[in-house]
């Protein structure tokens, strides 16, 4: 890929991210209290581990449309993992570059769902009758960036929001916020001194009164323990449904991964991390937008 496309990519993050954390305040808060602790000099020293978002597995939509934008800038498509219990499909992207986060991309298997709540879901995303990615210039930043701010169906009403919550708590997420950023996530392992351990970090964390994700522990470890990780419980916002009715519902929220290095790395200079994810830590980190417990 060349250079050009790199810029484009990282023009798209940028808006991308700059819309994220408008709206989840805890990013400030954190990056804030990271530069007056002196963990960083300023943001541009937080390294984004992944970024990802959660989709519906209807015709026209889910993991099969989104992916399209990354696969054309360059990412390539790496290992799937499916999601008993919630009914998820994923799979993880690995960039084109390793100054470009890594992708998560989720859907949810819909036919998996009650007549009820399938009810819902199709009665919004029916009126999406084609790829809406196969409308888009992916060459045109502007466009890729519309995209991902401009709602592809209209709101649910209140209580079609909660007859989803009551089944899925994914299912509810997503058909409200449909493609926003879920999370995006600080690499510990690039941090200065004590912090580049994730437990002190989550000690730092909660230090500033942010509540962390302790379903499965506040630390999730992969099986072969080179895989941390962490996330901030979603803050609750205003939502304003398609009547009158507002609720306050969990937006997004930040999550903290740690990649120890490789076995194989030995003392070389150049040090190989664990990469890719783990479904069982995967399945927890899930769980910081659930408010049912």
């Amino acid at each position: 890929m060349n250079t050009k496309k790199y810029k484009k990519l990282a023009k798209i993050y940028k808006a991308l991210l700059d819309t994220y954390k408008k709206e989840v305040p805890n990013v400030e808060k954190i990056t804030k209290a990271m530069v007056e602790h002196k963990i960083i000099a300023n943001e541009d020293e937080i390294i984004n581990d992944h970024i990802a978002f959660r989709t519906l597995g209807v015709p026209n939509l889910g993991i099969a449309s989104l992916e399209k934008i990354f696969l054309h800038y360059g990412y390539t498509k790496r290992d799937y993992y499916s999601f008993e219990g919630k009914k998820l499909n994923a799979y993880w992207y690995a960039p084109p570059k390793p100054e470009f986060p890594r992708v998560f991309l989720s859907e949810l298997r819909v036919s998996e769902l009650s007549d009820v709540a399938r009810e819902v879901i199709y009665k919004y995303t029916s009126s999406v009758i084609s790829d809406p990615i196969d409308t888009i210039d992916l060459n045109d930043v502007t466009a890729v960036n519309k995209f991902f701010v401009e709602p592809l169906w209209n709101l649910p009403t209140l209580k079609e929001y909660n007859t989803l919550l009551n089944e899925s708590e994914y299912a509810a997420w997503t058909i409200y916020n449909r493609y926003y950023l879920n999370h995006y996530t600080i690499s510990i392992h690039n941090l200065k001194g004590a912090y580049k351990s994730i437990e002190k970090f989550n000690e730092f964390i909660e230090s500033l009164g942010i509540t962390l994700n302790s379903s499965g522990g506040k630390i999730k470890v992969s099986k072969d323990g080179l895989l941390k990780q962490s996330s901030t419980m979603a803050e609750l916002v205003l939502a304003k449904f398609s009547e009158t009715d507002k609720a306050m519902i969990p937006g997004s929220y930040v999550e903290f991964a740690e990649r120890l290095p490789l076995p194989s790395s030995g003392n070389s200079e150049k040090i190989s991390r664990r990469e890719g994810f783990e479904s069982a830590n995967a399945d927890k980190i899930f769980e910081s937008t659930y408010i049912k417990k």
